[in-house]
């Protein structure tokens, strides 16, 4: 006996008034749940699955904060998502993010530690892996730069003190925070993070470059040393 043939609808066959595209272009983008904004960025399916059904199995596996966060070779352990599909996904989300710190910087003056946080929540707090930054300020706390400083394990073995405050005296800075995020969740300062504060201030204090808070991110909030008493 012969087993039964299923056959997928391709995109192309469906009504238009059903195809992805041409209802954000007639309606616009949101009218589109995340499936069909997805099936656009890929474009195409497999052979078992059209554009939208891969869509879904995608976002069923990852929710889209997960998914912004995953690397182009987790993304290829999908079917149907080879090389081109894994980098248009990791590119659009990086685009989404420089978006967010580059809107950000239109906060010009840092007057709270709410300021700074909010300057990288949304980049930082979902985060798997652990990002350090400095924000560069002058004498009345404007933003110079913002600048990312190192990835990986924080330590005092890993961010090197003297560079940053090299940075500082090269952007004529009067003043730094420093912002970085727990993969974990929880935004509570770690002992290596308030040993590696108070080497940071010392150091501050004999080039003359004021450290303003360290900030925390967590996938819930931030925690400001300023704030909390613990500097």
């Amino acid at each position: 006996m012969k087993g039964k043939m299923f056959y997928k609808i391709r995109i192309k066959d469906m009504p238009e008034f059903e195809r992805p595209r041409e209802r954000l272009i007639r309606f616009g983008p949101q009218s589109l749940n995340n499936s069909e904004l997805l099936a656009i960025l890929l474009r195409t399916g497999t052979k078992q699955d059209n554009v939208l059904e891969l869509s879904n199995k995608l976002l069923a596996k990852y929710d889209l904060s997960k998914l912004s966060e995953i690397g182009v070779t987790e993304l290829k352990n999908i079917y149907g998502i080879g090389d081109a599909k894994a980098c248009q996904i990791v590119s659009v989300f990086e685009l989404m993010k420089r978006f967010d710190t580059y809107s950000n910087k239109k906060i010009q003056k840092i007057k709270t530690s709410s300021d700074a946080a909010k300057l990288l929540m949304k980049r930082l707090r979902s985060s798997k892996k652990e990002h350090f930054y400095v924000l560069f300020l002058d004498v009345r706390h404007n933003l110079l730069k913002c600048k990312s400083i190192f990835t990986g394990t924080i330590s005092s073995n890993a961010v090197y003190p003297r560079e940053i405050f090299k940075e500082a005296l090269v952007e004529s800075a009067a003043a730094v925070i420093f912002i970085h995020n727990h993969p974990s969740g929880d935004p509570t300062p770690s002992d290596e993070d308030i040993q590696l504060t108070n080497q940071m201030r010392k150091l501050g204090t004999v080039m003359s470059v004021e450290v303003l808070d360290h900030i925390i991110i967590g996938n819930k909030g931030y925690t400001s040393m300023k704030e909390t008493g613990v500097i």
